[in-house]
């Protein structure tokens, strides 16, 4: 499938500026086809790995029901949005991900996810520490991870302008 090209493409980041913003990021909204065709978005945290995202859930809810019966999702981290009133707009940054969501079940591959989320979140632990909460969560741990196929990124003009300054 061709995704479609950014409208405002002026606007458009680069793919360093996209990855950088999935790099410094700690939450943003994921996007399913809900229960009956409804759109279902729920806000998560996450961690980049290269060309996948990684969240970490709980085990059963209608984000899992709706990845079950398609895999294709969207995700959105908002960088910056800084109301500038007087001018009755925002500076915002935002990068849009879209890709195919597995449910990583292998230990192997949950204690890969688990390490990498744990680094992203509790950087100063040390190994040891992350070994013991991945292995005391193993049963009950869940983690989806995303395989990207688009992404894009849009700065407003008013940040564009004030870097160009």
């Amino acid at each position: 499938m061709g995704f479609r090209e950014m409208r405002r493409f002026r606007q458009q980041l680069s793919q360093e500026e996209c990855e950088a913003i999935l790099r410094r990021g700690t939450a943003g909204v994921l996007a399913v086809s809900g229960d009956e065709g409804w759109p279902y978005s729920v806000p998560l945290s996450y961690t980049y790995e290269g060309e996948k995202l990684l969240f970490h859930c709980a085990a059963a809810g209608h984000k899992l029901d709706a990845l079950r019966r398609d895999n294709r999702a969207c995700f959105c981290v908002i960088d910056q949005d800084k109301v500038i009133p007087e001018k009755y707009t925002t500076a915002y940054r935002s990068v849009v991900v879209f890709g195919r969501v597995s449910i990583l079940e292998d230990e192997a591959e949950l204690r890969r996810g688990g390490e990498a989320l744990g680094r992203k979140y509790h950087p100063q632990g040390t190994p040891e520490e992350l070994e013991k909460e991945i292995s005391g969560s193993l049963g009950h741990m869940l983690i989806l991870e995303m395989d990207i196929s688009h992404m894009t990124g849009k700065e407003g003009r008013e940040l564009a302008q004030a870097k160009n300054k």
